[in-house]
């Protein structure tokens, strides 16, 4: 079974995160991830891949915003709260990597970042930023 598959939770075994492990849930308040199941889980329909379990802060909520995805607005009819400083979100691996490399990126959970995730992000990157 590849990586892909573990980190998909795909077939009798359970979602990997980037440690190998049993991946840890993100956050039930707010209710994250791509299911909102609360986890950092993964499929084929999720094009942004939202695998990366990070710590918001004001500062990455901001350079969000700038890229055009506002995370702290609510939007109702999608039962989405808004984010605030300190909450836990399953963040689109390709938008952690880029406030990564511009200076922005939030912490993260590696027990809670999908394996999934290092198709996209290294794994040092996301170690130099776990809380």
């Amino acid at each position: 079974m590849s990586v892909r598959d573990l980190a998909h939770g795909e077939g009798e075994e359970a979602a990997r995160n980037v440690l190998g492990g049993l991946l840890q849930p993100c956050s039930f308040e707010p209710a994250t991830g791509f299911f909102r199941d609360g986890h950092c889980n993964t499929c084929s329909q999720d094009r942004g891949s939202h695998t990366v379990c990070a710590i918001m802060t004001a500062e990455f909520l901001q350079f969000s915003k700038s890229r055009g995805n506002d995370l702290t607005t609510p939007v109702p009819q999608y039962d989405f709260p808004g984010l605030k400083p300190g909450d836990h979100w399953c963040l689109c691996a390709g938008r952690w990597l880029e406030a990564c490399e511009a200076g922005k990126a939030p912490k993260v959970s590696l027990e809670a970042t999908n394996a999934a995730a290092l198709a996209i992000v290294p794994l040092q990157a996301l170690q130099e930023h776990a809380i």
